[in-house]
């Protein structure tokens, strides 16, 4: 018999988890050192279960992506993707856009020079 199918992490993730962290940091829920310390979780991590660990104790934590959906190239949400309504400042537009297979709205890609996280944003 064997265990539950695990789902490796993909960058797409990664991103996702810190931006998460980020916010709980900006809202003042994590001191820089406790948002160092599980950035560094979710960067070491192998499996999408792990890097979700360093999460679980704040609200809204996203649902790690479980085998099956990561197979079909998809990804579980917290209300989307690294969606935001408005790029924040600092961030950096790129060429790249796609359409939310969700949603069908086109997004385009921001990138934060500070940790070279993706967001994306409806593209008006």
């Amino acid at each position: 018999m064997t265990g539950p199918v695990r789902a490796l992490i993909g960058d797409a993730d990664r991103d996702r988890y810190i931006a998460f962290l980020r916010e709980h940091y900006a809202a003042g829920r994590l001191t820089m050192e406790e948002l160092e310390r599980r950035v560094e979780v979710v960067l070491s991590a192998g499996y999408a279960d792990e890097a979700v660990a360093a999460l679980t104790d704040l609200p809204g934590v996203p649902r790690a992506p479980d085998a099956a959906a990561k197979g079909r190239g998809g990804w579980t949400r917290r209300g989307g993707h690294g969606h935001a309504n408005q790029p924040a400042v600092g961030w950096v537009p790129t060429a790249e856009r796609f359409r939310d297979p969700s949603s069908g709205v086109i997004m385009r890609v921001w990138v934060d020079p500070a940790d070279d996280s993706r967001h994306y944003v409806p593209d008006r």
